[in-house]
This record gives structure tokens, sequence and C-alpha cells, in this order.
């Protein structure tokens, strides 16, 4: 008997494709490029994921200019810098955080041991000069010899790096780091003139088309505190300066540092190398408002340095100190307990933090100061047409990184002033958080440590604490990127579609969505470990 009507379903040769499942779709798969949290939180502005990628690959020249393209000093930051981009790091919600800053070090020894160099520009035919050799200063300064400026440098200094080099001891920074990552700047044609102090701005930029002032905040702070003929008191500031200029202070052998930064704790930390026998901290809250950062103090405690909290210096005189018992109010302000107690000691040393010396600009009635600090406008220029400042000269953190981040803006302002254009708005996407990472992709993988120097060494010589990673160690840690909110093309979503409407483009290229076939199923989406793929509405 013969049906009437032909099968539904036919038998012959054919393929799905031929039914263009997209008209189903009510939403559709798009691939996104989202902020890392470690690239937000990077003072200097670093992309961080972005040079992390090259370095898993085992490309470590590449990963180093991906460094180089914002921080000139990347050995350096990978010895100093307080890894704030580490703190952000989602995978530290799932294990530990990446170890950036190690992997940032190693880079940074890797390309001075390799010779790698920067091009630079052709000649704009524009002079700048940058006052002070700091961290500031030496960034702008290579920031502006890539886009062809002319650069001059003054420092009052002997040698370049400002606190870099007078205020971080060896133990922390080694100089001929400093001075390799200055040489590399050097070598692109910036002039370094030294012992060259700059007192009138208004004359010095006479000869130049811009200036940048990048002054340090090296002027110790004072208190009052009654002192009797022979106390010994120096400031923090002073004794790391001398120390690093070739005079060795007589501290004795009982040492109080007052204070509680990080420049405290390198006081006490030097003071133990410079034979004392006691070194204690006297800081005047708790341990937990201390503004020292958690590494510092613990080192400092390995190291045989005393803390004590609550604390506060009354009187000092040749025999030793007289301190008063504080109690924190319920604002957390310190008040005095009415208790003293005497502690020994041959030397007070005071850290109570530093201040830019702004004398420079006190001919420039168009430069406003406040709270020892330069008011600046967004581009980081002054009142005054063509003077910019940075680094610890205006409101800001007053670390180093922070500083590179300045001298780096500061370049494109000026750059941009200079040549009469408009600077780049910023893109700002948005932020890559770890709720919408697949994390159970992701192997176990243990954060690497970097080695440390024996205790009985680190005490008895200024020789370098904390080793750096090896080859095979610097790319084991790379690879612990999630690639947060970005394609790391791990091929994921072109193997879960089951419309076969991922197409996979040459590497570098990542995928494209056929929406012929992509019915919107959001598959991809729910399977992308990165968080770099989202479903947004059909548009009509």
């Amino acid at each position: 008997m013969e049906h009437e009507k032909p099968f539904a379903i036919t038998l012959d040769v054919g393929s799905s494709r031929a039914n263009k499942t997209g008209a189903w779709r009510t939403e559709r798969p798009v691939y996104v490029d989202l902020l890392p949290p470690c690239n937000q939180a990077c003072p200097s502005g670093q992309d961080i994921q972005k040079w992390l990628y090259h370095a898993e690959s085992g490309d470590y020249q590449d990963a180093w200019r991906g460094i180089m393209a914002d921080n000139p000093l990347p050995a350096v930051l990978g010895r100093i810098c307080y890894r704030p981009c580490e703190s952000a790091c989602n995978r530290g919600q799932l294990d530990e955080a990446v170890g950036i800053n190690s992997v940032e070090r190693f880079l940074g020894d890797e390309g001075i041991k390799q010779g790698w160099t920067i091009p630079v520009a052709a000649p704009s035919g524009k002079r700048v000069l940058v006052v002070g050799a700091g961290p500031a200063g030496l960034s702008a300064a290579y920031h502006l010899a890539r886009l062809g400026h002319a650069v001059t440098v003054r420092d009052a200094e002997a040698a370049p790096g400002g606190m870099m080099r007078y205020g971080i001891p060896r133990y922390r920074l080694p100089r001929d780091v400093i001075d390799a990552e200055i040489g590399r700047i050097r070598d692109m044609g910036v002039v370094f003139e030294q012992h060259s102090r700059v007192t009138d701005v208004v004359s010095a930029k006479a000869d130049f088309d811009a200036v940048f002032l990048a002054v340090g905040a090296q002027v110790g702070k004072r208190a009052y505190i009654p002192a009797g003929d022979s106390a010994r008191v120096l400031d923090a500031i002073t004794l790391l300066h001398d120390l690093e200029s070739g005079e060795r202070p007589l501290l004795g052998r009982r040492v109080a540092v007052y204070g509680g930064g990080n420049t405290a704790m390198d006081a006490a930390r030097t003071a133990k190398r410079l034979g004392a026998t006691d070194a204690v901290v006297v800081y005047r809250r708790t341990r937990d408002r201390m503004p020292a950062h958690e590494s510092e103090v613990a080192e400092a405690v390995e190291e045989g340095v005393a803390m004590r909290w609550l604390s506060t210096i009354k009187e000092v005189d040749g025999e030793g100190i007289t301190v008063e018992k504080m109690s924190l109010d319920e604002s957390g302000f310190p008040q005095p307990a009415g208790e003293f107690e005497r502690l020994a000691a041959d030397s007070v040393v005071l850290a109570l933090g530093q201040d830019a010396d702004l004398s420079l600009v006190d001919g420039l009635a168009d430069v406003e100061t406040a709270d020892g600090v330069v008011r600046v406008g967004p581009g980081l220029m002054t009142g005054h047409p063509g003077v910019f400042a940075g680094g610890d000269m205006v409101p800001s953190g007053r670390t180093a990184t922070v500083a590179v981040g300045h001298g780096a803006k500061a370049a494109r302002e000026i750059d941009s002033w200079l040549r009469g254009t408009a600077v780049d708005a910023p893109r700002d996407p948005r932020p890559a958080t770890f709720e919408n990472l697949n994390t159970w992709y992701y192997s176990d993988a243990d954060r690497k440590v970097r080695p440390h120097l024996d205790l009985s060494r680190r005490v008895s010589t200024f020789d370098e604490i904390k080793g750096g990673l090896d080859a095979s160690t610097a790319l084991f840690e790379a690879r612990r990127c999630l690639s947060c909110g970005n394609c790391f093309e791990c091929d994921n979503c072109y193997g879960v579609c089951p419309d076969n409407a991922v197409i996979k483009l040459e590497p570098g290229d990542k995928y494209a969505i056929d929406l012929d076939y992509c019915k919107g199923c959001g598959i991809c989406v729910a399977e992308c470990p990165c968080g770099a793929i989202e479903m947004v509405p059909e548009e009509s």
C-alpha cells in the first residue's frame, strides 16, 4: 500500500548544517575583553596579564617588552614594589595569588643579562628638562626619549636613583641593578647632570620646551622631643643617605627607632647590620594600624628587631629614652596613659615621615602648594604653562611604583602638550571578577617561593636577602595566571559547541561565531574558563 504523503524524514545523505539553527536564537555570545584585577591595581599602569601571557609561552623577550611599554625599571620594582597587583589577584581566592612580582623581577634581570634594548622614535626637535633622578623622573625621561624628545635630567645627588639609591638599603635593592636599568635609559640618549640642584625653575626652563618636576620626599620630618646635650638623635633619611654616601654612622650597641613606616623598618634593620645588639622600634599605635608593610615588619622581627607598640618617646638623654605608654580612644587616636618607662639607648633614630623640598617653585606665583605638595591638574601640569610635576611632589601614594606611573603619565601629557594634540582617553572596560571564572578547569599549582638568604648572613651583611626565580620556576609561575576576563585560546568553546558554530581563527586572532548556526544555547559561556564570553540580546 502506498503512502499518500511523503516521509517527513529523508534518508538521503546530507548534513545537519542544511538547517540554519541560528534562526532560533534570542541571544548571541560575544567575546569580551575585561579588565583583569591585577592590571586595575597596578599603580604603574602595566598590562600585567598581557606580558604574563608572553611569559607563560616562554617568550621572555616579548614579555619584557610588554613590561617596558609602561615600566622602565622591572628589575628594580621586581624587588621593591609592595605588589598591590597580587593583593587583587583573583587566584588568591582559589589558592594563592600569582607571583607577578617574582616574574617581573626575573624578566627585569633577564633583560639586563641579555642586554635587551628599547628603540626610540625619530627626533622631535623638542627639549624637556626633568628635575630629579628618582623613579618618577627616570620614568618620565625614559618615555619622553622613546617618543623622540631630547631629555636632560638634573639631580642634586652624586648619582641618579633618588630615594631608590639613597633611601632603600642595599640588602633590598643591590646597586648594580639600579645602575644597569639607569644605564639603559642613558643609552637611549638621556643626559644626566649630577650635582645640579635646580633652585629657579623659570631660569632652568629658558633652555627647554617643557619641565617635569620630580623631586622626591627626602626631607625627614622632625618632632619636638626634649633631649639632653649628650643625647644622640638623628633622622632615618640622613642615616640611610650617609650610609650610601660612604659614611658609617656611629649608632652604638642600643638603638631606638621612633616611627612606624617602612623607613623605620629599614633604619632598624640597618642598625642591626651596623653592629647594634639591640634595636627597638617605638610606635604609638598598635600593629594593625602601623603603616609599614607586613613583610617589612615580619622580616625585621626575624632579624631580631623588637617592637614597642602603644608607646611614645617623651625624653632623650645620654643614657636612654623615657617612654610613655599610650592607649587608643574610640576613634583610634593614641592618648597618653600616664605610665612611663626607661629604655637604654645609645642613639635615637627619628623615622616620622618625609616631605618634598618645594623651595624650587617658590618663585612661581602661578604654582599652588598646600600641605607640602604641589597642586596639579588631571594632566599633571601645574598652574605654570609647560611645568609639570609628579611623584612625591603631588598628592599621591608615596611608593616607587606610583612614581613610575606618574612619570609615564607625565610623559604622555608633555608629549601631547608639545605636539598640540589631545591625549587619548583611556579605555575603561568592566572588571573581571572571580565569580565569572570556571576555576575547576585550572590545575592545582602551588606558588613558587623566592629563596631567602640565611638569617645569620642577613643580620651581618648588606647582601641581598631575597633571591629570584630561575627560568623554569618563572615559567611555572606565569602559567598560574587565570587570564581573568580575556580569551587565551584554550579551545574550550570550540570543543563544546553543539552546533559547530565556533570558528577557530589563526593563532592570536582567537575565534569567531558563525551566527547562521549558533542558536544561542550559552554552553560556550557556561564553559569558558576565564569568563571571556557573555550572552547579549539578539539584535532586532
